[in-house]
């Protein structure tokens, strides 16, 4: 059961949650603005909670919007309850986000909106780079031509848009209205990532089921149909003294 290796958000209703981020002064920016997608306040809140309760330190996005937002938020009240209680783990990129999108108008409009909500100083590390359509282990798949080196241990998957992918693989591609996201990226970075490790996707069910049957290390499944989510913990074995560390301090 996920549930043993890590902590997930309590329930609350709408207006509980309205409250919850009324107090970290960010409910008047969470609202329609026409120019990107209505913030899912639910997910925001989960995601939010997810991060704060876990204690993670480094992030990866792909596509960005309000979840960018509320990710580096989280990951900047960590920064001030455990900057300088994690001296002796090997992070390179602590408390950092790096977000990826292959739709500029979409990271400049989330670049101007975090600087106006967060601040300048909480920089977004935003990565542009097209996704085209490839395979994995012969099965079709949507890949970023670039990806950041980093190693997350808090992965949120909500991008790209099927319909943004560009190019074709023997003719197939994923721009048909009756065709889902299936991407790849995940999978490519696997063999890197540490035991503790947390994925979240948000809706994706068919591409959730991708990832997990292809997936070559020990995870740990939960489908949240309730919140249109999948959630991923790698539960392998410490990889050594420094991922024993890690391990013990996320506890």
């Amino acid at each position: 059961m996920i549930e043993k290796k890590i902590t997930l958000p309590d329930k609350k209703s709408i207006n509980q949650i309205k409250q919850y981020f009324n107090k970290y002064n960010l409910m008047k920016y969470l609202k329609d603005d026409e120019k990107t997608i209505k913030p899912d306040l639910k997910d925001l809140y989960r995601i939010h909670q997810l991060i704060i309760l876990n204690k993670r330190m480094t992030a990866l996005e792909f596509g960005c919007g309000w979840s960018t937002i509320i990710i580096k938020h989280a990951l900047s009240i960590n920064q001030k309850k455990y900057g300088k209680n994690i001296s002796k783990l090997r992070k390179k990129n602590t408390f950092e986000l790096f977000t990826i999108d292959n739709q500029k108008k979409f990271l400049k409009l989330t670049d101007v909106k975090s600087k106006k909500i967060l601040g300048k100083k909480n920089k977004v590390n935003f990565i542009f780079s097209d996704c085209i359509m490839s395979k994995f282990n012969e099965r079709f798949t949507t890949t970023y031509k670039k990806l950041p080196a980093v190693n997350p241990d808090f992965i949120y998957l909500d991008g790209p848009d099927p319909m943004s992918v560009k190019g074709s693989v023997n003719g197939f591609h994923t721009r048909h209205l009756e065709l889902m996201p299936m991407s790849a990226d995940i999978l490519k970075i696997e063999p890197f990532l540490v035991p503790g490790t947390i994925i979240v996707v948000d809706g994706r069910t068919a591409n959730s089921v991708f990832l997990k049957n292809n997936f070559q290390r020990n995870w740990i499944f939960k489908r949240d149909e309730f919140n249109d989510q999948s959630i991923f913990y790698l539960n392998d074995q410490p990889l050594g003294k420094l991922n024993k560390l890690q391990l013990k301090f996320w506890k």
